[in-house]
């Protein structure tokens, strides 16, 4: 045992320190100048690898760091929301669509040609060739390709389009994502400084919003498909202005901007025809409850307590019928420089006011300036009554003034005026009641093609001119904005209902064996088509004075 004991002494003295007890405290002081670099090393080895696999499947790490440009990185991720979207449309295949750029690309569409040009109106770009039967040899050959709209086809029923290189896509699963979409366009909006109505007509394959079947207060009349025109194109043209961004309209964003808030449209049928698509487009998200009267529409949507209202005011002031002077009753009295009573009881009740009119001007009526007869129209007064050179495109500008004015004086408004420029009619060789026609307009004209007719021209002038002079005459908290339209839609002749008015199989659609065209419209806005696009204006103008101005690179 002694022995024994011995050895256990000498083992004890020749074995290190830490060896007799492992959970001293001097094993820290000797490990730890190990574990650090090793930790270090460690560290340094996941980072590489991090960086590695983030490059290969595209994270948003810096470009510098994997050795490429940004572009390059952004095609590896397509769904970054750089101004591009894929659109499912009653449920048909998703269509990339470009809203930056004016070329559309994506590989191949069979049987369309695209051309390239510059220029305001209509971007050639994006207009697929459609191929006209021009067998009819007994048509003039200006007018040949007018009257043969159900024998043209345009191919483009696939999905995507040809041209320069596709950079950045946005994906939209469904229709309901669009809403997704234009809020997330809306925060990226246009600047002050850019000019919404100056631009061109891009090709849309992606279709409307809406259908003339799911919208059920669409008026007869401007239901172009429900009456059986042929062709659907006019429907698949969107606005672009040239330095910005017009993004789709979004019904969500339109009833958060407006929540508890009014608008109500005032003027013609034309007025009529864009509340209409307003609703049209609203409904497609909620169905409103009707609560109008003999005395106007009204409709109320109740997640966000917004209502919508029209009320008719053909000339936008007042108007009489009883005799006056020699003027005998019948003929209607406008007052040029009395504002129409019931415009103004609503004015306290109304956070934004659409005004359009202008079409009525051409109609049988009398007019007085303080309280005395300055001219007629259509009318002739007696043999001895000093002539009057006071013309009704004289009248539409005092009118517009007068208007204006008393909202931009009274004490009991503090909204958002919007004043919709004259809207164009398209009636070749004639007026709507001496033979005047659109019929067979497919698609917006070129750059170069518009004429602008002189009575349009002159209307729109002096509607401006009124305008301008109520700007100067305000006095209270109100804002007037213009929606200057006419131009732009100058180009969309190709967007009435022509001879397509009314469901009667027995319609005349064609012209006679004289040549002469049937009855048609030419004014108003096939539903859905062009007058859409007026609420995507509206609604941009709107979001601007809610929300502010926010800056883009255009």
């Amino acid at each position: 045992m002694a022995a024994l004991n011995r050895s256990r002494e000498k083992f004890a003295v020749m074995t290190p320190p830490f060896s007799r007890d492992i959970f001293t405290t001097k094993f820290p002081r000797s490990f730890f100048p190990v574990l650090i670099p090793l930790g270090i090393f460690i560290f340094f080895v996941t980072w590489y690898f991090w960086i590695s696999l983030s490059c290969l499947f595209g994270s948003a790490v810096p470009s510098h760091l994997c050795g490429t440009s940004h572009a390059r990185a952004e095609t590896f991720a397509p769904w970054v929301d750089n101004g591009f979207e894929s659109e499912n449309v009653n449920g048909s295949e998703p269509h990339m669509v470009n809203r930056k750029e004016p070329d559309v690309v994506n590989d191949k569409v069979p049987d369309v040609e695209f051309q390239d040009t510059n220029g305001p109106g209509i971007s050639e770009s994006l207009i697929p060739v459609v191929q006209v039967d021009s067998s009819d040899e007994a048509l003039p050959s200006d007018e040949r390709s007018t009257e043969q709209a159900s024998d043209i086809s345009v191919s483009a029923q696939t999905n995507e389009f040809e041209g320069n290189a596709l950079n950045e896509i946005t994906f939209i699963d469904d229709l309901q994502n669009s809403d997704a979409l234009a809020e997330t366009s809306s925060e990226t909006s246009p600047s002050s400084d850019c000019d919404l109505f100056r631009g061109e007509w891009h090709y849309d394959p992606s279709g409307p919003l809406y259908t003339n079947n799911s919208c059920p207060v669409l008026t007869q009349s401007q239901n172009c498909q429900g009456n059986g025109r042929p062709d659907k194109e006019y429907e698949n043209w969107r606005w672009k202005p040239f330095l910005c961004e017009l993004p789709r309209f979004n019904a969500t964003k339109f009833l958060e901007l407006m929540s508890g808030k009014t608008i109500t449209f005032v003027g013609d049928s034309v007025a009529r025809n864009q509340m209409e698509s307003l609703l049209c487009l609203l409904w497609q998200v909620e169905t409103p409850k009707n609560r109008g009267s003999r005395r106007m529409q009204r409709w109320y949507f109740r997640s966000h307590s917004v209502t919508v209202i029209r009320i008719w005011s053909s000339w936008l002031v007042h108007q009489t019928s009883e005799a006056f002077s020699y003027v005998p009753e019948g003929i209607t009295k406008i007052h040029l420089d009395k504002p129409d009573e019931n415009v103004m009881e609503l004015v306290p009740k109304s956070d934004v006011i659409v005004l359009s009119n202008g079409h009525w001007f051409t109609k049988t009526s009398a007019y007085l300036l303080h309280d005395e007869i300055v001219g007629t129209q259509l009318w002739s007064p007696p043999e001895n009554q000093q002539p009057m050179n006071f013309t009704n495109m004289e009248a539409f500008r005092i009118t517009t003034e007068t208007t204006l004015t008393a909202l931009a004086m009274s004490q009991n408004y503090s909204g958002l005026t919007i004043l919709m420029t004259y809207s164009p009619d398209h009636y070749e060789n004639g007026a709507w009641n001496t033979g005047g026609s659109c019929t067979g307009k497919d698609r917006p004209l070129l750059p170069g093609q518009l004429v602008e007719p002189h009575y349009t021209k002159i209307m729109h002038e002096k509607q401006l001119a009124g305008f301008q002079q109520a700007v100067k005459k305000k006095t209270n908290q109100s804002k007037l904005k213009l929606m200057d339209i006419t131009e732009a839609f100058g180009y969309r002749h190709d967007g009435h209902p022509g001879p397509y008015r009314s469901t009667n199989p027995n319609k005349v659609t064609k012209r006679g064996p004289n040549g002469r065209p049937p009855p048609q419209d030419c004014l108003h806005w096939c539903m859905p088509g062009p007058i859409d696009t007026w609420n995507e204006l509206m609604l941009e103008t709107i979001r601007r004075e809610f929300e502010g101005v926010k800056n883009i690179k255009s």
